[in-house]
């Protein structure tokens, strides 16, 4: 971490010093505001923690419970969710707490005595080491928790506003505020009472049922399975051998069974089968008591017995598999002409069944991706234009989504005996592994993804998909570090330079590159770095050698990467890179020993691979993303 920069700090460096609209927040909820965030769930309180960020922008949450979230449904934390976790500080923190899902075992009918169940195969979690962060469990209420503290703890000092009810919103063609929403007190003395805020923008994070989403007009679109599961979070005695570890369970005639172990030991989750749901017994199904649940379980579970002797939670569901015809206000035939105004993710776009572990991992992506895109617009770094990629992007993620999760439901509510394979179903957990992980996601060329011209320079680092960390040695102090894990959520952009084989202080094509980089005014951080500003207020750029970091000092290195920041014009010091001595990122990330240039974004997804020697197209990929500053 770097926090002195500012001055001398003794107190806790992850408690940042207020600004903008931190210094004097209102305490109770404004008439006016630039962004209102709709629903304290995981894609409106990621998004809400990334504007806290960007303590320019005056941002508010609102809830309708009167109170923190006390008992999360979903659980399951994908990797993926755990690499932006550790952008927002916490990665560490929550895995300390959480289950650790490192393999999966399957149960099928013994082929010998069918009606009990047997254990056919244990496969790693992650056999191909994907992410060097693991597969969690924990509950959705303590996600919330670490980031309302991320939120508190930002220069904006934001806190949700509980106990306010969205009513409906109208979107007005004129105004600074030209959304206007009614709202209405939902607990307190006030309770009942309405009123009428105004926002720039409106982001409706409100879940399944969503207010924004029908006051938008917007649409859900797709199928019910007609297929019903019973899930109970319960403590139990059991003879069941694999009771902690993640199991995928398919009895003979009496259905499937999801088994997750969850954090804090001793309690587990299940998802019962309870069958196909019949034309008009939606009402019966859902009456399903916690008892018959139980039942059903110990059906499945033959030869073993599960003896539940404490219920935490439960519920009945029906799968369904929908998806909105758009992630904002803006029709389909006036993207691009028209500004959108109100947003929505999470649930309110896409629903899906639990089984896959993928709700609330995707909902966060979902509020990751609009929030710095919100936080750049509104801090009037960026055109307005940069927010019609947010459902492009993200509608198309939503739909692959949808696509998996009906294979894989489907999978878990057949019946063995009616499988061609009758190992189809690990075989399609292992398969597929990056999907569930959250690594499939690659997002298509548009405004803030360029094309994969120059792919063969990083073909490790694929033009769309997530930055995968890799290890490096600073020079500055010989650490070895996760070049990935250095990436903050602060809403500003990653360039990793990769030198080509000169040392440095030799001439070089990085040499020329950083040069141009810091002199020419066509430089990205010399067009769009406001006066006054730090050198890297909007650009985090750190050059790795080829070379290991102690054949060389940080002196050595250009200018370019020697950033002056503060009030005292200090000199960061921890941009250079050398290879590590038993991990040569070169060679296990595919760069070119002619170097190269990685572009990140915000939400940590490669934008681009560009030459050292293409300045100009690194110039033209920034232009229209980022306004001209005033120098």
């Amino acid at each position: 971490m770097q926090f002195h920069h500012h001055g001398y700090v003794s107190k806790n460096p992850r408690v940042q010093a207020p600004a903008g609209v931190g210094l004097d927040r209102p305490q109770e909820l404004p008439e006016h505001m630039d962004v209102l965030i709709v629903g304290t769930g995981p894609a409106g309180m990621i998004a809400a923690a990334q504007l806290a960020q960007f303590p320019q922008v005056h941002t508010r949450i609102i809830e309708k419970r009167d109170g923190r979230l006390e008992v999360g449904q979903a659980d399951g934390i994908q990797a993926r969710s755990v690499e932006t976790f550790q952008a927002f500080g916490f990665a560490d923190e929550i895995s300390n707490e959480a289950y650790h899902i490192t393999e999966m075992a399957f149960w099928k009918p013994n082929p010998e005595a069918p009606e009990n169940i047997v254990r056919t195969a244990r496969p790693a979690d992650d056999p191909h080491g994907i992410s060097e962060f693991p597969h969690l469990i924990v509950n959705q209420a303590r996600v919330l928790d670490y980031f309302a503290e991320s939120m508190e703890n930002s220069p904006s000092r934001m806190t949700p506003d509980f106990g306010w009810e969205f009513l409906g919103l109208t979107v007005h063609e004129t105004g600074e505020h030209p959304v206007e929403v009614t709202l209405r007190r939902a607990a307190g003395d006030e309770a009942g009472q309405e009123r009428t805020v105004w926002a720039k923008y409106v982001l409706g994070a409100d879940g399944a049922r969503s207010g924004v989403r029908t006051a938008i007009g917007c649409t859900m679109e797709g199928d019910r399975a007609n297929h019903a599961w019973g899930v109970m979070d319960v403590l139990a005695v059991t003879d069941f051998p694999d009771i902690r570890r993640k199991c995928a369970v398919q009895s003979r005639s009496g259905g499937s069974i999801l088994l997750i172990p969850r954090e804090g030991g001793h309690l587990f989750r299940m998802y019962v089968d309870l069958g196909e749901v019949q034309p008009g017994e939606g009402a019966q199904v859902r009456s399903t008591t916690i008892e018959q649940i139980i039942e059903n379980a110990n059906r499945i579970m033959h030869p073993y017995t599960v003896d539940v002797k404490h219920v935490a939670w439960h519920s009945v569901y029906e799968v369904g598999h929908r998806v909105t015809n758009k992630f904002d206000d803006v029709p389909a035939e006036l993207t691009g002409q028209r500004t959108p105004r109100v947003f929505i993710a999470g649930d309110a776009c896409h629903t899906h069944s639990a089984k896959a572990g993928q709700g609330m991992n995707v909902s966060m992506q979902d509020g990751f991706n609009l929030g710095w895109k919100l936080g750049q617009v509104l801090a009037g770094r960026s055109p307005a234009a940069l927010l019609d990629t947010y459902s492009g992007e993200r509608q198309v993620i939503a739909q692959n989504l949808i696509d998996f999760d009906k294979e894989w439901s489907t999978l878990m509510a057949q019946k063995p005996e009616e499988m061609e394979d009758p190992s189809a179903l690990e075989d399609f957990y292992v398969k597929t592994i990056e999907f569930p992980a959250g690594f499939m996601t690659e997002y298509t060329p548009s405004l803030v993804t360029g094309e994969a011209t120059h792919q063969q320079l990083a073909t490790g680092y694929p033009v769309g998909k997530r930055f995968k960390s890799a290890l490096a040695s600073r020079v500055c102090d010989g650490n070895p570090l996760q070049l990935g894990h250095l990436a903050t959520a602060d809403g500003r952009w990653r360039i990793y330079v990769f030198a080509d084989a000169p040392a440095a202080g030799e001439p070089s094509a990085l040499a020329d590159w950083a040069h141009w980089l810091h002199t020419d005014p066509g430089s990205p951080v010399l067009r769009h770095t406001p006066r006054g500003e730090d050198e890297d207020t909007l650009f985090d750029i750190k050059v790795i050698y080829q070379q290991p970091h102690d054949q060389f000092d940080v002196t050595h290195a250009p200018r370019a990467f020697l950033p002056t920041v503060g009030p005292f014009g200090l000199t960061a010091r921890d941009r250079i890179f050398g290879t590590h001595p038993e991990h040569d990122i070169f060679s296990e990330r595919g760069i070119s020993r002619d170097g190269c240039v990685v572009v990140v974004r915000p939400d940590q997804y490669v934008a681009h691979v560009l030459p050292l020697t293409d300045t100009a197209a690194l110039a033209e990929f920034f232009a229209p993303i980022f306004l001209e500053a005033t120098r």
